[in-house]
């Protein structure tokens, strides 16, 4: 059975045929056709119109496959509330959701001055930050940053090699502080580490790399302390800096979303992955040993991308894909609604129907064989295109396949797969967000009344694919009905990750709490 649940089986995932039940490829599809006097003859249909029914019944049958109507979201919404239960209750290694504590027990709130820095590691390029913050009044007086490409032999060299080259941009930028940056007498320079690795967070500035990922290979890093690491490298470079606060981009996008609007209780990752956190109150995590935090309430970071359940709607071609994957059995959520994987959900379907249906003729194309050739911003842009011969389309399939001279029936039955497979990852992850809410108990009108609750989302598949953006909260409202969907705010934040570490890191910071 494919996705096993991890719960009762190792995840040895057999690899999917992509074939319906209903194909018949390689045999004859006989069609009659009708006589001036109403009585059939034995003439087939023309080969051409055999292929188009066939590409016909594949989509619908894709279509059935995807659906996502209200009852099945509901069910997505309960299994993914017991499932954060089921993470908060302990470490086990059966729970889907790790439900990581993430040890951020203070958020800003809009008090916070003085001059912070933030980095931002997480790919192949790494984002350093200053802020110069102004209290309630000045808020975000100024700001600067700048990018940096790490050499692709720095990404699979040593430790030292890495966290030296990192750090010595990191001093550079901070060489070139100008006067409208100021540091206060007799303070340190303090940084926020966003660290969008899985890691083992043990404290707000402290953490074990538990393995790299994104093409990152270096040993020596794995089970060791990333802000030891950092920390060593900026005393090799000479600069006085101190990390104040470890985070990932789903939690310093929470941060920089609560400095902006104190109802702020989640944030959502929606961009080539996919995460989740939010605020939970300190006695509803039972694994939470020791005292609880004075504040009263926990960040939790859900790695919601680990996500399965049966009510999932999951194709043929969604299990080969997990199947051929290199983490096959795991993060099956993400390859449902993340922008990694729909343009090449899209791939795997067109080249069905070119092999089932010819859908492009006789010959398929050799580039549609290509894994992940298709992106999720081609699919985005074809499944927008608003001009009335389907131009972006037709343009797309010919710079990415080659493929030429496409009909325009064709054209719009590609946009009915980019449709189908857009708005099954939007309603989803609308799905997903009212799970959270679920948990939090506002999901419904309380004995309180209405509760404002606003959820910040950052990424580009979120910020640049309007039609996906557009289902997804469509779904957030189908799911809490028109009046307390009115209550709940699905808010852009823009760079809300690095802002968000400049802000964990001042209200962290060790002078602000002598103070």
């Amino acid at each position: 059975m494919f996705f096993q649940d991890p719960k009762f089986a190792q995840a040895s995932i057999l690899k999917a045929s992509t074939a319906f039940a209903s194909s018949r490829r390689g045999c004859p599809l006989m069609c009659y056709r009708r006589t001036e006097k109403g009585d059939f003859g034995d003439v087939c249909l023309s080969t051409e119109t055999t292929h188009w029914e066939r590409a016909e019944g594949i989509v619908k049958e894709v279509e059935s496959q995807c659906s996502t109507p209200i009852s099945r979201l509901r069910e997505v919404v309960d299994a993914m509330a017991d499932e954060m239960r089921a993470g908060l209750q302990s470490d086990a290694k059966s729970n889907l959701l790790k439900m990581v504590i993430s040890y951020v027990d203070t958020l800003p709130t809009g008090d916070e001055k003085g001059l912070f820095y933030a980095l931002d590691l997480g790919g192949t390029n790494f984002r350093v930050l200053r802020v110069q913050l102004g209290g309630k009044e000045g808020r975000v007086i100024d700001k600067e940053f700048t990018e940096v490409t790490i050499p692709t032999n720095l990404m699979v060299g040593t430790e030292r090699e890495l966290f030296d080259y990192i750090a010595s941009e990191l001093a550079k930028f901070v060489a070139s502080e100008g006067k409208n940056f100021c540091l206060e007498p007799g303070r340190q320079r303090e940084l926020g580490f966003t660290f969008s690795f899985p890691v083992q967070q043990t404290a707000i500035a402290s953490g074990t790399l538990i393995k790299w990922s994104k093409g990152f290979s270096v040993s020596e890093m794995v089970g060791k302390d990333v802000v030891v690491a950092l920390k060593e490298a900026m005393e090799r470079q000479g600069l006085d800096m101190h990390v104040s606060a470890l985070v990932n981009d789903t939690v310093g996008t929470l941060a920089g979303g609560r400095y902006r609007d104190e109802d702020v209780m989640a944030a959502v990752i929606l961009g080539t992955g996919t995460n989740a956190c939010y605020v939970e109150c300190a006695d509803a995590i039972p694994k939470c040993q020791g005292h609880l935090p004075k504040s009263g309430y926990m960040v939790i970071n859900t790695e919601w991308g680990n996500f399965w359940s049966s009510h999932l709607p999951v194709m043929d071609f969604d299990k080969a894909l997990d199947a051929e994957s290199i983490n096959p059995g795991d993060h099956i959520f993400e390859k449902l609604i993340s922008g990694m994987y729909l343009g090449e959900i899209v791939r795997r379907l067109l080249l069905k129907l070119a092999e089932d249906a010819a859908l492009f003729g006789d010959n398929i194309p050799s580039r549609l064989r290509e894994p992940y050739v298709l992106t999720t911003p081609n699919i985005s842009a074809m499944h927008q295109d608003t001009s009335c011969d389907l131009n972006v389309v037709e343009c797309t399939l010919k710079n990415v396949f080659g493929i030429s001279h496409v009909p325009l029936r064709t054209r719009k039955l590609v946009v009915e797969l980019c449709n189908i497979v857009a708005v099954r990852a939007a309603r989803l992850a609308g799905a997903g967000i009212v799970g959270i809410l679920k948990k939090l108990g506002r999901d419904v009108i309380g004995e309180t009344g209405k509760m404002r609750t606003v959820v910040a989302i950052d990424g580009g598949l979120y910020e640049h694919y309007p039609l996906f953006r557009h289902n997804m909260q469509s779904a957030v409202k189908e799911l809490l009905g028109s009046e307390l969907s009115e209550t709940v705010v699905l808010e852009l934040s823009n760079d809300g990750s690095g802002i968000g570490a400049t802000l964990l890191a001042a209200s962290n910071s060790r002078f602000s709490k002598k103070s």
